[in-house]
């Protein structure tokens, strides 16, 4: 999987360091349709504050980045990523104009360091030019028509083909392309002549809004094509990026919750925010394409091929109203068919962010044991009232340690800490929470650009739970998450379970180029760097690797697939010495014999063979690179997708009616968690082997009041 071009966030309250390849967030609402440009009203060409932004960015992120400096093949890189940036689908380039812009590609660069943008801007040129040809034909082709009766793929994962090799060839792509757009709309049982608008229109806006991109965007891209090639995290902010990056953060907590990203042309669900509206709605998911969106009872307005941050302008709105998004879900990808989902604009409030907790009730023989649950969304911290050391200040730990008490006092057995989904936060937040569990010592190793080697440790005596504990984590667990779950694996405090990690080993800070300028009036942008990377207590990285779970969950997709590892350029997995730490318990053989009951769970369990098909489903369909043009043949596929669905929701309502069997959930205030726990397999099936963990360390009473008494080897913590 390639690394993706765009990323932005849509009102979730996040630090600029989640921010990557952003384009800048329009203020405003852009809905009117525009004519087809037939040529541009200029060519593009530098500013002098872009080269004078350019020699002071490429000196200081050849002074401050972290990481190895050999950049022998960076020009090569450059032009790659500039390529992939502009046309990563090879939709509008034929491998003519490739092979005329080659005598670009040794040198860009050196043509960076010097100032020298032309190269930059005579390739953006270019591509305006053939968005403008390509978009011309697709008009063309609405008035021809087409035959569904024809048998015939249409490939729209064009990423790793060859550019085509000339006009003609490309024209082919775009009939099918056109084809297969008109086609899904058909599917939706829409007429010819309102087919032929709704595309019509989508054309036309591909072209303008491309048209409306000015110089500083060109420059925003050449130099991410840059910073991109030297590592993934790190990236330029033009002037104009920063101030609607700083409007969207003042105004951050309204929206519906979702990262967004550009795949191809269409806007990509990346993320669903924790605690925002669209992760409590719990329709939208990550993986969904937006094809449409609407206002209200407004008319859906199509933004297949529009800007990213047009189409987050068109998302975003005021608090209490309502958004309509047409998607194509992430288990049907293109062949659709495509599904409405209605969000209450709202506030992404505090509380639905912090940690939450709940009590699974697992039978064991003749018994129930009581498995308490904590939900972290993301580590946080209320920096300024910690400042302040005001008593009651809000963090991530001690909400956790309150919730923790409050378990305690309903008896619990053993504890769950659900990191799923918690992309990080705040690094204090993963030291003192690792502390709730350990009694004092080293937590994580930050090494900086200059190889200084930083210790963050917990200092703070004894552990406010000292009982089985077990760490869930999935694939978007990222950077805190990891250092929490890879501190808890090397003390053999607890075990982590579900699927490896997201790999975010490193860290950024924000470098403002305005106090380089020569200028008050001149303004240049800042640089996001990423200047130092992070190491486990055992001297390994979580960069790229991640942290490997002690029992793996079904998954789909290969893990190199996704992540920090598919990622072009991330940098490598790297090792130091280690810290001096005192291992609490050595668990590996009876975490052998917990992951053989799991084993023998997923050849059992119905609702979990349930889960083994749909994982196969969707591994199917994410390793699709074409869809089929002939309608008979795409509306059957579609009915046997919605059987399939239809099934697997009737297994899920007939367990929740059931209590899940043999799982029950007890969350304080929550009336629905009963059914919730019945459909998250992952974290009953979580509870279960902690459960199994107990049941075969066989000294269960001992466990949970052996107060501050050490752990033998094989003993579970």
């Amino acid at each position: 999987m390639k690394a993706q071009s765009f990323k932005l966030f849509i009102a979730i309250g996040v630090g600029i360091g989640s921010l990557c390849m952003a384009l800048a967030v329009s203020p405003g609402r852009a809905t009117e349709v525009a004519a087809v440009s037939e040529t541009m009203a200029h060519q593009l060409a530098p500013k002098s504050e872009h080269r004078y932004a350019s020699r002071w960015a490429t000196r200081i992120i050849n002074a401050y980045r972290y990481g190895e400096k050999a950049d022998e093949d960076l020009s090569e890189r450059m032009f790659d990523q500039y390529l992939d940036l502009l046309d990563g689908n090879r939709l509008y380039f034929t491998a003519t104009d490739i092979a005329d812009l080659e005598r670009y590609r040794p040198h860009l660069h050196e043509s960076l360091k010097s100032a020298d943008l032309e190269p930059a801007f005579d390739i953006f040129n270019r591509y305006v030019k053939r968005v403008n040809e390509r978009t011309s034909h697709a008009l063309e082709l609405l008035d021809r028509g087409f035959d569904f009766t024809i048998d015939e793929e249409y490939r729209f994962d064009r990423t790793e083909l060859p550019w085509a090799a000339s006009e003609e060839e490309l024209e082919e792509v775009w009939r099918q392309r056109v084809k297969n757009d008109w086609l899904l709309l058909k599917l939706t049982d829409q007429e010819d002549e309102e087919i032929a608008e709704t595309l019509r229109e989508r054309y036309t806006n591909l072209d303008r809004r491309i048209s409306e991109f000015n110089s500083e965007d060109v420059f925003q891209f050449f130099m991410n094509a840059y910073t991109r090639s030297i590592e993934p995290h790190s990236a330029y902010l033009s002037p104009r990026s920063v101030d609607n990056f700083e409007i969207s953060m003042r105004l951050s907590l309204d929206g519906i919750g979702a990262m967004l990203q550009r795949e191809t042309e269409y806007t990509t669900v990346m993320e669903v925010v924790p605690g925002g509206p669209a992760d409590l709605d719990g329709r939208l998911q990550a993986g969904d394409r937006i094809v449409a969106v609407a206002q209200g009872d407004e008319d859906f307005v199509d933004v297949i091929g529009w800007r990213l941050d047009d189409v987050v302008s068109l998302i975003r709105g005021e608090r209490e109203t309502v958004v309509r998004l047409e998607v194509l879900p992430a288990e049907t990808g293109l062949s659709g068919p495509s599904q409405v989902i209605d969000i209450v604009r709202d506030e992404v409030k505090l509380e639905e962010q912090a940690a939450s907790s709940e009590i699974i009730e697992v039978p064991e023989g003749d018994e129930v044991r009581r498995i308490g649950v904590i939900n972290l969304p993301v580590f946080y911290v209320d920096f300024q009232g910690r400042a302040r050391n005001e008593p009651n200040y809000r963090s991530s730990t001690r909400d956790t340690r309150h919730l923790i008490n409050e378990l305690r006092e309903q008896d619990i057995d053993g504890l769950v800490i659900d990191l799923r989904g918690n992309g990080g936060g705040a690094l204090i937040e993963a030291t003192t929470l690792t502390g709730l569990f350990i009694d004092e010592g080293p937590v994580v190793q930050v090494r900086d650009f200059r190889g200084r080697i930083n210790l963050e440790r917990d200092r703070e005596p004894g552990m406010a739970w000292d009982g089985p504990l077990a760490v869930l984590v999935d694939r978007r667990s990222a950077s805190a998450s990891e250092i929490f779950a890879a501190a808890i694996q090397d003390y053999g405090r607890g075990v982590v379970i579900g699927e490896t990690t997201f790999g975010k080993g490193t860290v950024q800070n924000l470098i403002d180029l305005d106090q380089y300028s020569n200028s008050d009036d001149t303004r240049l942008g800042q640089i996001k760097l990423t200047m130092a990377q992070f190491y486990r207590v055992n001297g390994g990285s979580t960069q790229r690797m991640g942290v490997i779970p002690d029992i793996l969950l079904p998954t789909a997709g290969d893990p190199e697939e996704t992540g920090e590892s598919a990622l072009e350029n991330a940098l490598p997995w790297g090792e130091i010495e280690a810290t001096e730490f005192d291992q609490v318990a050595h668990l590996e053989s009876l975490v052998e014999l917990a992951r053989q009951r799991h084993e023998q769970r997923l050849e059992s369990d119905e609702e979990l063979q349930d889960l083994l098909a749909e994982i196969r489903d969707f591994e199917a369909e994410i390793d699709r690179h074409s869809v089929t043009l002939l309608e008979s043949a795409r509306r059957a596929e579609m009915e046997e997708e919605e059987e399939r669905r239809s099934e697997r929701y009737a297994s899920v309502e007939e367990s929740a009616t059931d209590g899940g069997e043999d799982v029950l959930s007890d969350a304080a205030g929550n009336e629905d968690s009963e059914d919730e726990a019945s459909r998250d397999l992952y974290l009953i099936e979580t509870a279960r082997i902690l459960s199994d963990l107990i049941a075969l360390d066989g000294d269960q009473h001992r466990m949970a009041h052996r107060g501050d008494e050490s752990l033998s080897a094989g003993e579970l913590p």
